[in-house]
């Protein structure tokens, strides 16, 4: 089943993910968010699994640097959707995909767990 990898090239998360699934000559694709843009559907099929409190990353830079009102009208699904499609920067990364099972960020005992 096909992999798909959501995030930008240069998160040094992303990058490790990357390198393990390659070690593990697992082939997947990657799908720079920041280049290739992300949809509604993508997020709202991400939401099904996980919750939008995991998939907003609050420690990143990205939501630091929002203004405290932004950050406060940030209550539910909706609000952080159109969040994550303006900033797609905000999203934890990565997004790993595979059929019905979406891991957000690299452990490397999930991914061991989950992806075997």
């Amino acid at each position: 089943m096909l992999i798909t990898v959501y995030g930008i090239p240069n998160c040094g998360s992303v990058q490790k993910a990357r390198t393990w699934l390659a070690a593990q000559e697992l082939a997947y694709e990657f799908h720079d968010f920041k280049k290739a843009g992300l949809s509604k559907e993508i997020i709202a099929t991400w939401l099904k699994v996980v919750s939008w409190e995991i998939l907003v990353n609050k420690k990143g830079t990205t939501w630091r640097g929002l203004p405290d009102a932004t950050k406060a009208s940030i209550t539910n699904a909706a609000s952080a959707t159109q969040l994550m499609l303006e900033n797609p920067s905000v999203i934890k990364r990565p997004v790993l995909c595979q059929g019905k099972t979406v891991l957000i960020g690299f452990d490397e005992a999930i991914y061991q767990e989950q992806l075997r």
